[in-house]
């Protein structure tokens, strides 16, 4: 075999993937498509900026995460302290800084967790076929049936408290849901016509499922990988405000809203710095997901 045949094998040409109702390859630039999309990029920006808070909390905060100052406690936003304190004349921001490596910690492990057994699993059972796709299928079903908070928590009862067995569980709930797409992905692909002129090349199993099957059928996850970050964010701040995640005195936008929701008669303002900051980061993640489902939409127009 020439590598020519190689090449022609591994990427679809624009006559056969119209013939199999996939859409030509084109090429891909990024700083293009940054700058034709406001969105992505303001959602790019946004987490670029809460990683670079979060890897540099420790030496650009104003105040350690635990310091107490009891002489301010509850106090109002101030120029000593940008965000006010907490119950225990914490400063606010400072938490809220130590607290973003939390939040993008837990949505990390438990994506990262839900992509290490759904893709295999879906892709798996989706290319076998026969009793293994219904078997598997039964399972994922079954699995899906529990709500994932409540999965969450009861694998977390079993693990024991803590963040990360909190989103070990996310991860668990999250892996059935990235599963059933991938499968539904890889049954489409693997009747595609380059598929069935790479298995009669001699093509093997395995070289058609890294190969061809992947490659073809990951962009679904891909969205759906940056909207499921947004879920584990929102479940890690769930979680911690149940103090079931993150345990004091460490710091975690959840368990600050936990804190804060003992006082929202007397200093509601506790509760905006925590609260907005879950709102932006899953917004962000959101709209970052919805910006990646319309660019490798093939029936949206690119300019």
């Amino acid at each position: 075999m020439t590598d020519s045949t190689v090449t022609s094998m591994n990427t679809p040409n624009p006559a056969t993937a119209a013939a199999s109702g996939l859409p030509p390859p084109t090429r891909f630039s990024f700083w293009r498509w940054m700058w034709s999309d406001k969105r992505a990029m303001v959602s790019l920006a946004y987490i670029a900026v809460l990683v670079a808070a979060a890897v540099l909390a420790p030496f650009i905060a104003p105040y350690a995460p635990n310091q107490q100052d009891l002489m301010n406690m509850l106090a109002p936003p101030s120029t000593e302290h940008w965000l006010g304190t907490d119950d225990l004349g914490r400063d606010t921001l400072s938490r809220l800084m130590h607290g973003s490596y939390n939040a993008l910690y837990a949505a990390g492990l438990a994506v990262g967790i839900g992509v290490i057994i759904g893709v295999p699993m879906g892709v798996f059972i989706g290319f076998v076929g026969g009793w293994v796709d219904e078997a598997g299928s039964r399972i994922i079903d079954g699995v899906l049936a529990f709500p994932p908070i409540v999965l969450a928590v009861a694998v977390t009862g079993a693990l024991g408290i803590g963040l990360t067995n909190a989103m070990i569980a996310v991860g668990f709930a999250f892996a059935p849901v990235l599963a059933r797409t991938m499968r539904a992905q890889t049954l489409v692909v693997k009747n595609a016509l380059y598929v069935e002129a790479a298995t009669g090349f001699g093509a093997s199993r395995l070289h058609l499922i890294i190969r061809h099957i992947i490659p073809n059928a990951i962009q679904p996850v891909i969205v759906e990988i940056t909207l499921m970050l947004a879920v584990a964010l929102l479940a890690e701040a769930g979680l911690s405000f149940l103090s079931l995640g993150v345990q004091p005195p460490e710091s975690s936008w959840g368990g600050m809203l936990a804190r804060a929701y003992h006082y929202v008669e007397v200093a509601p303002e506790q509760m905006y710095a925590p609260g907005f900051a879950i709102l932006f980061t899953a917004l962000a993640f959101n709209t970052l997901g919805e910006s990646i489902r319309v660019l490798l939409d093939p029936t949206v127009k690119k300019n």
